[in-house]
């Protein structure tokens, strides 16, 4: 067959060149990071990106800019190098047509909203070396089912898997000590999660809207379970408030509408209980 004729070209970092082919593939080489992008400054195959179906980074490239591959609607595959550390804010925010990336093993850094709107994507390994998930990160990625946090994670930012409306289960590993406002936001199918030790605080909004969750286990250690952390979880039957809790936050679990019983261990008086957590009177709480 034909070689495919190259469209466009250009560069995109001190030692990077980019070529786009006619067959849609975007091919990145040479050596060093590539340069980072912005809202006002687009990356140089912005225009193309409609035609762009393929994207292959070739080894020599260290870094993915922001911002570059933003809105690349069309782009389907994508093939990451060893030599790549790090990806960028909003590398491929709304790459609603990528179904699975690899992101390798040496990558030690994810942007905000790296994937953000990636709605096609189903499946996503997050490598050992990375210790911070970004605000935003994995944000409306709907088609996402499970994902395993590694070990080396210690934060999980705000809005981090919200509206991840297929995400059923989430391993949470031991050394998290903070999980973000809003970060599983709207995940309705999620049904369990266990909160490990060392998690100090339950952010606003952390599993609003969360309505599958039928279990959830809050640690000893938890000292703040802030505002609407567990608000509309209307699955959820029971929940224990460990001794720990100093603060129950508006509304913590407003609109549980399925919750029976709470057990309050003893620092944490019912009545500051009923008044923070927006649960209904008629639910007895346990002391």
């Amino acid at each position: 067959p034909a070689q495919a004729a190259i469209v466009d070209s250009g560069t995109c970092g001190n030692n990077l060149t980019w070529t786009l082919t006619d067959d849609g593939t975007l091919t990145v080489s040479g050596t060093g990071e590539m340069n980072d992008y912005a809202y006002d400054v687009s990356s140089p195959w912005f225009s193309q990106r409609g035609n762009i179906k393929t994207a292959r980074i070739e080894q020599g490239v260290t870094s993915i800019g922001d911002h570059a591959f933003e809105d690349c609607y069309s782009l389907i595959s994508i093939t990451i190098p060893e030599s790549v550390t790090s990806i960028g804010d909003m590398a491929f925010s709304l790459c609603v047509g990528l179904t699975a990336i690899t992101i390798p093993e040496d990558v030690t850094s994810i942007g905000s909203l790296a994937f953000q709107s990636c709605r096609s994507l189903t499946a996503i390994t997050i490598p050992d070396g990375v210790t911070s998930i970004g605000n935003g990160v994995f944000m409306n990625c709907s088609s996402l089912t499970a994902i395993t946090i590694p070990d080396g994670v210690t934060n999980i930012g705000e809005e981090a898997f919200k509206d991840c409306s297929g995400l059923t289960t989430i391993t949470i590993p031991n050394g998290i000590t903070f999980i973000g406002d809003w970060a599983f936001e709207n995940c309705s199918e999620l049904t369990s999660v266990t909160i490990p030790i060392g998690v100090m605080s339950i952010e606003d909004g952390a599993f609003r809207n969360c309505s599958s969750l039928t279990a959830i286990t809050i640690p000893d250690g938890v000292t703040n379970i802030e505002n609407g952390a567990f608000m509309n979880c209307s699955g959820l039957t029971s929940i224990t408030i460990p001794e720990s809790v100093s603060r129950i936050g508006i509304a913590a679990f407003g609109g549980c509408s399925g919750l029976t019983q709470m057990t309050v261990l003893p620092t944490t008086p019912p009545a500051v209980t009923r008044a923070y957590s927006g649960i209904s009177s008629d639910i007895p709480i346990y002391v």
